[in-house]
């Protein structure tokens, strides 16, 4: 998977992952105002579909649409590429960047420490 999306695409599948599955009209219900044309919606589903990252079922004489690529390994990818693009694909700058920009103070940057290593001894 290196298809990037367009913010209009990810915000779809955003709500698609908080769904699981959903109609057209249930996606725009999620959609924050102004909610874009029920025909614009259903089109970037079927450039999500075509682009492999939603998949759908009959229902009724509609659709039910899903998401086929998880959340997180597109998160990965996103962050990747991200990573590779403006820090030389090295997490250390990127970090370092991030901490430096967001003025991070120690205790925050402890907490985080910890995360991660909660995290690395949980798996």
């Amino acid at each position: 998977m290196s298809k990037q999306l367009t913010k209009a695409e990810e915000q779809l599948m955003q709500v698609l992952w908080d769904l699981k599955e959903a109609s057209v009209k249930e996606i725009i219900e999620k959609l924050p105002v102004p909610k874009p044309a029920y025909n614009t919606v259903s089109t970037i589903i079927r450039i999500l579909e075509t682009k492999k990252f939603v998949g759908h079922r009959a229902k009724g004489r509609g659709h039910i649409y899903f998401p086929i690529i998880d959340k997180t390994a597109y998160s990965n990818q996103s962050l990747q590429k991200i990573m590779d693009g403006y820090f030389g694909g090295s997490f250390k700058n990127m970090v370092s960047f991030f901490v430096k920009k967001n003025d991070v103070d120690i205790n925050e940057l402890e907490s985080i420490l910890k995360n991660i290593n909660d995290k690395t001894t949980e798996e």
